[in-house]
């Protein structure tokens, strides 16, 4: 076992869908997965493994931020050799043209961390989605008819932000929408030869703020992306 991770060889697949929240990764074992098992129960970030149509798949949480998301993907490529990695989770929309409940696939990821510029000083390395993975999902989202949006996020060191103003005028540029782990994600995949890919649910909006959904809604519902992710991982 890891030092986060619980789990024995073998007990992990080597693709995996990763929601930030650990009740939302029991809410996709128990309710699409087969013959689900867990395998970590350490600080109560569940992880399970089961078939979903017939292929053996994993779902874990990752809890909040770059710093969690980066320890736990970490441990699961490097320890687990996980190999397809997919980001599951709620993100908040900049972009007037993007309303709760509808996907993001997040491309690339901007951040305002400091984590991956604490490796390369002086460069701006580009944190972006791996083509297969991402090209596959928009295809299977739009083949369910879901209103699906490909483009840039803003993965945030922060909630509480004081800079929301600058948040929006990202959106103005395209960033559709603000979360806190795809960049961090997508840059330990490129560090080890992975595939990683952020699939977003909008689940409030900071242009639109009558369309939020309740604390609730966000844990036990948006299964389309969820369906969505365990498409795009199996083969």
């Amino acid at each position: 076992m890891s030092i986060h991770i619980s789990a024995k060889p073998g007990d992990i697949a080597d693709k995996i869908l990763l929601p930030g929240d650990p009740l939302r990764a029991k809410f996709i074992a128990e309710n699409f997965l087969e013959d689900a098992v867990c395998f970590n129960e350490v600080r109560n970030m569940f992880g399970y493994t089961g078939t979903y149509k017939g292929q053996r798949v994993s779902v874990m949480g990752t809890g909040m931020g770059l710093p969690s998301i980066s320890i736990y993907a970490n441990e699961l490529i490097t320890q687990y050799g996980v190999k397809k990695l997919i980001r599951v989770g709620t993100a908040g929309s900049l972009n007037k043209d993007v309303h709760v409940r509808e996907l993001v696939l997040a491309q690339a990821a901007a951040t305002n961390s400091n984590i991956i510029r604490n490796d390369w000083p002086g460069f701006d390395f580009p944190q972006i989605a791996d083509f297969e993975l991402l090209d596959k999902a928009y295809h299977i989202a739009k083949g369910m008819g879901l209103t699906t949006h490909v483009g840039n996020v803003l993965s945030s060191d922060v909630f509480y932000s004081k800079h929301g103003q600058t948040h929006l005028e990202l959106g103005k540029m395209n960033v559709y929408a603000v979360e806190m782990e795809a960049a961090a994600l997508y840059y330990l995949a490129a560090q080890h030869g992975v595939q990683a890919l952020g699939i977003m649910t909008i689940s409030d909006s900071l242009v639109n703020p009558e369309e939020d959904t309740t604390a609730e809604e966000r844990q036990n519902t948006f299964t389309d992306m969820m369906k969505v992710g365990l498409e795009t991982l199996i083969d």
